[in-house]
């Protein structure tokens, strides 16, 4: 399976979901824009990046790049997030029909590559535990005076 079909399985997972909490979703036309995907709720359009984290065998944690691809016929250029880009990145795991909700700050504060701990093993909780399936952090965003979200 091509990284452009995960991707496109990563984004119809996400409007799921959101469709089944009631939200609106919207689906900008091509690629060049910084999100996949824009959610309306209760009346606030909140963009949304989205990813499909693959298993790593070595590690035992699935991971996801968090850099923006740029793609050409000869030419794959990665470059980090901005604060504005998105609000919101939604993690795939699609073994586990599992998503991490990381706000903007939070997902581009990693370093290139976000590990996701799916294993009992650890003695204490990764930093990314908080996040997962942690759709109420999109409401609570609703309720700050600073988001970032924008009116429809």
């Amino acid at each position: 399976m091509d990284t452009k079909l995960k991707g496109d399985i990563a984004e119809q997972a996400a409007v799921l979901h959101a469709l089944k909490r009631g939200w609106g979703v919207l689906k900008p036309i091509g690629d060049r824009l910084p999100y996949d995907l824009a959610f309306d709720v209760e009346g606030t359009v909140i963009k949304i990046q989205v990813k499909y984290a693959w298993f790593d065998q070595p590690s035992g944690n699935y991971v996801v790049d968090n850099r923006r691809t740029k793609t050409n016929r000869r030419l794959m250029l990665r470059e980090a997030y901005k604060p504005t880009d998105f609000d919101f990145a939604l993690i795939y795991i699609e073994q586990l029909d599992l998503f991490y909700i990381f706000p903007i700050d939070v997902f581009i504060g990693y370093g290139s590559e976000i590990h996701l701990v799916e294993t009992e093993k650890r003695q204490r909780k990764p930093r990314s535990a908080k996040y997962r399936d942690a759709w109420e952090l999109i409401l609570q965003a609703l309720s700050k005076e600073n988001c970032v979200c924008s009116p429809v």
